[in-house]
């Protein structure tokens, strides 16, 4: 089926799902996941058959981000029924303000409309999106990356049997078949079709989406994340924050790329930081360093880019500061306004890092790796905006919701 037509039937479907209570919806929710499992033979196959054709053109970090697996596709549809298991935005009543001249006026949450997701590598945004956008009465459009076309077509499949099975209409769900630069420059054009355009993936997708969409559009999140540890810190608690961050899924965006370490604190934390992430470990982190880290644990000296640069991969950035507010200096001149820590005793230098650091996500003692739509109790993410406008951080059902007055009166005149 060609985009336009995939674009046409969106449209059309709109009416159907907007008609859908909220019981009605849940249950297809529900049948939605019992299919994804169902269907996880398939979908297991597909996606070797994607991995197949990727290995050697991608670092097995991203192969990783690639890949399915049981306990992963489980993992999926426990995440769709925290879903349903959140309250409808649709329909709420955000404001409700009674005028001197009897005329009630009511904000009330309604959905986008159609809602196009284009996005990379991960196949588990097909079902985070698609459940998001049915919960919260949009029509989903999605658009992945000819690397996981496989897998992603699969999934969409099981996702639209189960609503099949419950008589929904499955067009209020669709992936777009061409993976080839033309769909998504189809859907940028989209306007009278597309009521939102989300961009999922790296830097150049993002960048390339942003400039050129004609349809409104949300930037989300390439994460250059810090980790500040300040002088006060615990070093232990430091360790074991750095180390969760880096290493424990270095491919996604809330990892961290860069640690800042005040020069009170340096000699005496990174030479254990280096152990930490380099001994024994299968996978040892490569440290890339100012001139002052340098002179304490060795590594690869920074050049230009290297405090801007999201590695994805066992790369850490290491810079020496002075102080909170140089950390904050640092962060403000190379954040993507993604996440951002500090690790501390000291509450008034939190307080300073909290209240400066202009990002989504501030932590205080915490990993940076939380940044995520399940993390925050919203069941699975669309993504985690960058942005100010409308939606900042991870965006679960609010996100895709916009807004419009009813005016309830009895013949009142102006």
């Amino acid at each position: 089926m060609t985009t336009a037509q995939i674009l046409t039937n969106a449209v059309n479907a709109k009416p159907s799902i907007r008609s859908l209570s909220e019981a009605e919806k849940n249950a297809a929710i529900e049948a939605m996941a019992l299919a994804l499992e169902n269907a996880a033979v398939e979908i297991l196959k597909e996606n070797a058959a994607d991995i197949e054709a990727s290995k050697d053109k991608y670092s097995p970090v991203m192969i990783d981000r690639l890949t399915l697996t049981k306990v992963r596709i489980a993992g999926m549809a426990q995440g769709m029924r925290e879903v349903a298991a959140l309250p409808d935005p649709n329909g709420r009543v955000i404001r409700e303000i009674e005028r001197p001249n009897g005329l009630n006026i009511q904000k009330v949450a309604v959905p986008m409309g159609v809602i196009g997701i284009i996005y990379e590598s991960r196949p588990n945004v097909t079902s985070d999106a698609a459940v998001l956008c049915f919960k919260s009465s949009n029509v989903c459009v999605l658009r992945g990356g000819k690397e996981a076309y496989r897998t992603s077509k699969a999934i969409t499949e099981a996702l639209r049997k189960g609503l099949e099975k419950c008589s929904v209409n499955p067009d209020v769900i669709q992936l777009i078949d061409d993976t080839t630069r033309e769909s998504a420059n189809e859907m940028m054009r989209a306007r009278g079709q597309i009521d939102l355009l989300i961009p999922r993936g790296g830097k150049g997708l993002i960048k390339a989406i942003t400039e050129k969409a004609m349809v409104p559009c949300i930037e989300t999140g390439t994460g250059i994340c810090h980790i500040f540890i300040e002088k006060t810190a615990d070093i232990e608690k430091a360790l074991n924050i750095v180390d969760n961050a880096k290493t424990s899924r270095p491919s996604v965006c809330n990892a961290c790329e860069v640690c800042l370490v005040d020069e009170a604190i340096a000699g005496e934390y990174l030479p254990k930081l280096k152990t930490r992430l380099t001994e024994g470990r299968d996978n040892p982190v490569k440290f890339i360093v100012d001139e002052k880290a340098e002179k304490i644990i060795g590594g690869e000296p920074a050049g230009e880019n290297s405090f801007d640069t999201e590695f994805l991969d066992y790369i850490l950035a290491i810079k020496i500061v002075n102080g909170v507010e140089e950390a904050v200096s640092h962060i403000l001149a190379h954040s993507t306004k993604h996440s951002e820590a500090i690790v501390t005793e000291d509450s008034a230098a939190a307080e300073y890092f909290v209240n400066n650091t202009d990002c989504a996500a501030v932590y205080v003692n915490a990993s940076t790796r939380f940044t995520d739509g399940g993390e925050f109790g919203l069941g699975c993410e669309m993504g985690i905006s960058t942005q100010k406008m409308h939606a900042r951080g991870p965006m679960g059902l609010e996100e895709l919701m916009t807004y419009h007055y009813v005016i309830k009166g009895n013949g009142q005149v102006r």
